[in-house]
């Protein structure tokens, strides 16, 4: 399993906007071969910060979603949504390998 993390940077005025684009993409994760773990807004201290975590099978399941990415007409709409609103200033993404707590010590 690999799990991308995204951390966003934001417009703290446009918070209605972020929301809403990032519950289009809880949606398209899941609905393409992902598991979204949600996204974590803003609550005390920097305005200004979001993250989000999904997770794929494998690296060669995240690449075939990241295919769709320019293609699938749901994807561009969510990306067209963050670009026209400007909600998002930056983002940055990782990728880990989560330690589950089912997982053994072998």
């Amino acid at each position: 399993m690999i799990t991308c993390v995204v951390d966003y940077t934001i417009d703290a005025t446009k918070i209605v906007e972020f929301e809403r684009f990032a519950r289009r993409w809880l949606e398209l994760v899941n609905e393409h071969g992902g598991t979204h773990h949600g996204y974590f807004l803003p609550a005390e201290g920097a305005s200004d910060k979001a993250l989000a975590l999904f997770s794929f099978p494998s690296l060669a399941a995240y690449e075939q979603y990241r295919r769709l990415f320019g293609q699938h007409p749901d994807f561009v709409a969510a990306d067209k949504l963050r670009d026209e609103t400007g909600c998002v200033v930056r983002y940055e993404r990782s990728f880990m390998r989560p330690l589950l707590p089912h997982d053994s010590d072998a």
